[in-house]
């Protein structure tokens, strides 16, 4: 098998070799994918500050663009005619390929235009053009939506308004239940359709079909937002969906977080309003002319089947109550109200730029089980956020009960005690065949459901009979933007372990658990941010975050902890640096990921107020309130922290906030800014120390691993210090038997200054185990989501995001995929894979801005392989394990003039392409 590998080796490396050679004569950029806005093909782009960008392909190594040409026409026969009616910029003499400012004459609201790119290589040979992209301009303007009106069903008295929400029930506000309502148009469309577009707003939520078709896959649309600032509307083609003649819209308003009564289980009541919609339909003929068909009173309304809904409580659907045709052309709707004028909706309307919230996988049942007669207890074997698809029989009026959870109690029944509950699904059939039922307005976090008043497939009894029930998985349908494995088997687990956390909160916001909280609690946000990037493309989902966090502040430059702000909690659940400092960090991540000038602008106001504000508390540069270091692992039980004083990660993190604001002052160009934001730096950190550091042991404050690596992540340790601090540390988690005790703020501190500090093998010894409460703990308990505690303690969530730092090392540690630190957007990567441990293989793959970059390496013997692909316009800095008398060799070359870099490294600069790298 040895000398398998060795010839599979040869053999791969001969064959990539003559594929470049072979190439290299006819090389030449290819664009393979166009992106607006970061998106392709998006809908309901700013009319103003547009952005283009594409990716490119070459088989020729050190390939890079030098120009490009992109032009915009009114259609795509006007652009394969060459008739660029909107913009032709010329050719650009520029490497720019992310986020290229559009620069020509001003764009209509709500209209659809078309757009192709070509570039020019290293050798000044141009590229074919792209395939032809398209992008939908937002409604800019009151005016753009052409006189539509916000409709209802019923209104709210301005005096039974509960915003922000409260946490407790209220004696005489948001106990109605609204009528959940459907809504209908009917219209003829006499000529030839060329386009059709809907803007529509539904609040909270909204479902739109067209002639009797769902339009689009989004569920629980539009994003959530702070309501009385702002409200998201999205576009959808319908196009395909309407025909020549008479069309129905048909559209069902749900309540999501804009109205939250106190029935069955809430984490807060709200009342904004009742349920309502907004919508304008542009549709645009052969023959040139357009027609609007707006939201107004001429629109009727009706109660739906569905009777309750709730994002906290759940949703119940009397299937008898079901009107057939509703949403098609030619259904009697004499008794049916004409929509109700109400008061329209207080936030600003803004365009949902983000991805949709859909049902993104499906999970079949494992096992079912029946814990008592007549209760059944199914179990699909993935905890995750979702809903149930049902598939039914039986007599009319009979009723089922469908329990979610995610763990089971001793009885082996639903337990939804650290949940939410009750949180409950209700169907009551129409007896009309196989009936097949999902929720709309509402999901939750499970892996089993109980059953109650129906019986499994092939049992005989008078109760219904459930032909199919289904999970199905929802989240946000960001693109997926990585991947990894290893040869460890354990780590592989956790990987997975965390993934279906990440994806279990990535919803309109991220969220902390998919079921007892919903809340967008901010500080994983930033902690977490690098290990969910590395998996999903979140540049949309965080521009949404950073408005979020923008309608949030108060002009006394305060941030909550929380944003969307629902509810206003007190203490450190209201106020907690650790998660304010969300409104700094955020950005910042933005633009280091994306490259994104224009998300530091536009927060620029709020970091300077936010830092403002926790200037303002600090006592001579210190900070001492908070939760601190949420969930750290000590002798009590896990909440607010107990190994590290609240005032050290509260003031480090005053500190970081600081130290970035510096930076982006000055990369936007805010020079006295700049210059006053790195003295206030230098004063927290010397404030810091003096308070903090132990001059004589090199220990800071109690030596927990959060107060020690917190200051070594973010640069407060004094170069002179650095590396006993580090050692410190390290023996002090040897000396712990590499237990793991860092908490919600620190463990991602901890994480990073390993890594950066070479310490690999130190987090390979703290993760690799199951003895200890920690990943492998968890795993070994049956989790099959990342919970809230190390130790997955049932009476807290065990679907939730936080501690799921050691994500970020598989990528750039185990993998080795980062970017060096004076990089943005991946310009330049840090190549640089850490063989630890047992582990003899490891490979990523992780989307940039500018395309794929791609790791595989393997132990082998004393030799070391790694195959690496870098994408066009980009660089790299390759570091590769050298021992005394190995040798490099780049696509079967000795590499000669390597750079030590220290720790047993050796750099290699790297230019875009493929590579094949051994060590022997």
């Amino acid at each position: 098998m040895r000398s398998y590998k060795k010839n599979s080796i040869k053999c791969f490396s001969i064959g990539a070799l003559l594929f470049l050679f072979i190439n290299v004569a006819h090389a030449q950029l290819t664009v393979i994918k166009t992106l607006c806005e970061n998106k392709a093909n998006p809908l309901g782009v700013p009319v103003k500050q547009l952005r283009f960008g594409w990716e490119l392909s070459s088989a020729q190594n050190g390939q890079y663009q030098t120009a490009y040409q992109l032009v915009i026409g009114r259609s795509v026969a006007d652009l394969d005619h060459g008739l660029y009616s909107i913009w032709n910029s010329s050719i650009v003499k520029s490497g720019e390929s992310v986020l290229v400012p559009y620069k020509g004459a001003g764009l209509q609201a709500g209209t659809r235009y078309f757009w192709r790119v070509k570039v020019w290589d290293k050798n000044k040979k141009a590229s074919a053009w792209s395939k032809i992209s398209s992008f939908c301009t937002e409604l800019e303007s009151t005016a753009d939506w052409k006189g539509a009106r916000w409709i209802g069903y019923e209104d709210l008295p301005d005096s039974m308004r509960v915003a922000p929400g409260s946490p407790w029930r209220l004696a005489n506000k948001a106990l109605q239940r609204p009528v959940v309502p459907l809504f209908r148009k009917e219209f003829s469309a006499n000529k030839k359709i060329v386009s059709a577009y809907a803007f529509i707003s539904g609040l909270g939520q909204y479902e739109i079909s067209v002639n009797g078709k769902k339009a689009g896959d989004g569920f629980l649309t539009p994003g959530w937002t702070y309501y009385d600032k702002t409200c998201l509307y999205n576009v959808l083609n319908v196009t395909a969906l309407l025909k020549q003649g008479a069309n129905a819209i048909g559209v069902t308003l749900g309540n999501g977080f804009y109205n939250i009564n106190s029935e069955r289980y809430f984490k807060l009541v709200v009342a904004f309003g009742m349920p309502k919609l907004i919508c304008r339909i542009k549709i645009t003929y052969a023959d040139g002319t357009t027609n609007d068909i707006i939201s107004d009173q001429s629109w009727t309304t009706a109660p739906s089947p569905i009777t309750f809904s709730s994002i906290y409580g759940g949703e119940d659907y009397d299937a008898r109550l079901e009107q057939q045709g509703w949403n098609v052309a030619g259904f009697n709707a004499s008794h049916w109200k004409n929509a109700e004028l109400v008061k329209a909706a207080s936030g600003v309307l803004k365009a949902d730029m983000d991805y949709p919230v859909a049902v993104m996988d499906t999970f079949a049942v494992k096992k079912v089980s029946e814990p008592k007669p007549s209760v059944y207890l199914y179990d699909f074997g993935q905890n995750a956020s979702g809903i149930l698809e049902l598939q039914v029989s039986g007599r009319k009026g009979q009723t089922i009960k469908l329990i979610p959870a995610e763990i089971l109690t001793s009885g082996k029944f639903a337990n939804q005690d650290a949940t939410g509950g009750p949180y409950v699904y209700s169907y009551t059939l129409k007896g009309d065949g196989v009936e097949t039922w999902r929720p709309k307005f509402t999901y939750y976090g499970f892996r089993y459901v109980q059953v109650e008043g129906a019986l499994p497939d092939g049992k005989a009894a008078e109760l219904p009979v459930i032909k199919k029930l289904t999970s199905l998985h929802i989240r946000n349908s960001s693109p997926q933007n990585g991947t990894f494995s290893c040869s460890n088997e354990l780590f592989n687990r956790i990987y997975t372990l965390i993934n279906w956390a990440i994806k279990s909160n990535y919803q309109s916001v991220i969220t902390d658990c998919p079921h007892r909280e919903k809340l967008s609690w901010l500080e994983q946000d930033y902690l977490m941010g690098n290990s969910i990037h590395y998996n999903l493309d979140n540049y949309s989902l965080y521009r949404k975050l950073v408005s979020d966090l923008m309608d949030a502040q108060t002009p006394a430059g305060f941030v909550p902890d929380i944003a969307p702000e629902f509810v206003k909690f007190d203490g450190g659940f209201l106020d907690s640096p650790e998660w304010g400092s969300s409104a700094v960090i955020l950005p910042w991540q933005l633009y280091n990921w994306y490259g994104d000038k224009d998300v530091l602008q536009k927060a620029y106001p709020m970091m300077t107020k936010y830092v403002a504000y926790l200037e303002s508390k600090s006592d001579h540069h210190i900070l001492s309130y908070g939760l601190g270091d949420w969930f750290d692992y000590g002798p009590q039980q896990p909440g607010e922290a107990q190994l590290t004083p609240k005032a050290l990660t509260a003031t480090a993190i005053y500190y970081y906030d600081v130290l970035l604001l510096s930076k982006m002052a000055a990369l936007l160009n805010k020079t006295s800014d700049a210059k006053a934001y790195t003295q206030q730096a230098i004063a927290v950190k010397q404030a810091f120390n003096s308070k903090f550091f132990n001059t004589i042991n090199n220990v800071y404050s109690t030596g927990s691993q959060t107060a020690m690596a917190m200051p070594l992540s973010i640069g407060l340790v004094d170069s002179v210090n650095r590396a006993a601090v580090l050692k410190n540390l390290t023996d002090s988690i040897k000396q712990q038997k590499y237990a793991l005790t860092a908490g919600d703020i620190g463990f991602h501190f901890l994480i990073d200054a390993l890594d950066k500090d070479g310490q690999s093998q130190v987090i390979y010894d703290m993760n690799n185990r199951d003895d200890v409460p920690g990943y492998g703990y968890q795993l070994k308990k049956g989790a099959t989501a990342l919970t809230e505690s190390w130790p997955a303690l049932e009476n807290v969530s065990n679907n939730h995001l936080m501690l799921g730092h050691i994500m970020e090392w598989f990528y750039s540690g185990l993998a080795g995929i980062g970017q060096e630190a004076n990089s943005t957007g991946f310009k330049l990567l840090r190549i640089r894979p850490q063989p630890v441990g047992d582990i003899t293989s490891a490979s990523g793959s992780f989307h940039t801005p500018y395309g794929w970059v791609k790791t595989n390496w393997r132990k082998q013997g004393g030799s070391f392989y790694m195959e690496l692909t870098i994408p066009p316009n980009v660089g790299a800095n390759v570091y590769l394990p050298l021992k005394n008398g190995l040798k490099v060799y780049t696509n079967g070359k000795l590499t000669r003039g390597n750079q030590p870099a220290g720790d047993g490294l050796e750099k290699i600069p790297c230019a875009a392409g493929k590579y094949i790298f051994e060590v022997k």
